[in-house]
């Protein structure tokens, strides 16, 4: 019988690639996002491509009644998911502490820590009263360990995704459920877009002069990750790409006239 995982956050970049790779391993695939028709788009691309079933769920993870009303809803097909993806948040503004508009606060506080707590809570439910274990993948960031300036609000959101792993690892230890951290650094998605509020130039430059990761490289690990053998599991991994150090050193080769 195939395996279902559910991916959040599928509507493009880290979310849309992953549930490319999990259709492409023989997952059946539950995506949600707010944006409808690319929901679709995809669920009906994957289901095409790969001989799978998908099920898009349009609905705000930042609502707890939307989230939970929208998987208690999931036909009874897709009810016994086996994988969850944790992989919808954002960042939003870029500003010092004492300038930062609390609108963007809200989205990174609802979206990263709530919206992540919502769907983990209900899907844990169902993972335990099935018995049967189960995996949940968190998609972090180096900013759940490290802090930078500009970004203290999102660095907070991100601390908290790590404590949130590894007290679910202890917690759901005893019903054979996985839990898996994976901390990217400069990943070239629509983040930069959605942080600097729609600036595409502003965007760009965080990847100037760098090659950086891709969504399809963090599906990759993710992949990986899920065909391990039922008694590894991988607590946490941190990747960055090669011209990245930390989240403040970065080699960018055009700076050094390379």
């Amino acid at each position: 019988m195939k395996k279902t995982a559910l991916v959040t956050g599928a509507t493009s970049g880290i979310g849309e690639a992953t549930a490319r790779i999990l259709a492409k391993k023989g997952y059946n695939i539950i995506i949600t996002g707010r944006r409808a028709g690319r929901l679709q788009k995809l669920s009906d691309s994957l289901e095409e491509e790969f001989g799978i079933k998908a099920h898009a769920l349009m609905f705000d993870i930042r609502e707890r009644y939307q989230t939970e009303s929208a998987i208690e809803a999931l036909p009874a097909h897709f009810r016994d998911i086996d994988l969850l993806v944790n992989n919808a948040g954002l960042a939003s503004g870029f500003e010092h502490i004492d300038e930062g508009d609390p609108v963007d606060w809200d989205k990174m506080i609802d979206t990263n820590v709530k919206g992540l707590l919502y769907i983990t809570r209900i899907v844990a439910q169902m993972m335990v009263k099935r018995d049967q274990g189960g995996h949940i993948i968190n998609i972090g960031s180096i900013a759940g360990v490290q802090t930078y300036e500009n970004g203290a609000v999102y660095c907070a959101s991100k601390h908290a995704v790590h404590a949130i792993s590894q007290g679910a690892r202890m917690d759901l230890l005893k019903h054979g459920i996985k839990v898996t951290e994976i901390r990217p650094g400069m990943v070239e998605t629509e983040f930069s877009i959605v942080r600097f509020h729609g600036d595409r130039k502003e965007a760009a430059n965080v990847y100037r002069g760098i090659t950086p990761l891709t969504g399809d490289d963090i599906a990759e690990i993710i992949g990986w990750i899920v065909e391990l053998p039922a008694h590894i599991n991988i607590n946490e991994i941190e990747v960055m790409p090669a011209q990245q150090a930390n989240a403040t050193t970065v080699f960018r080769k055009e700076e050094n006239n390379i």
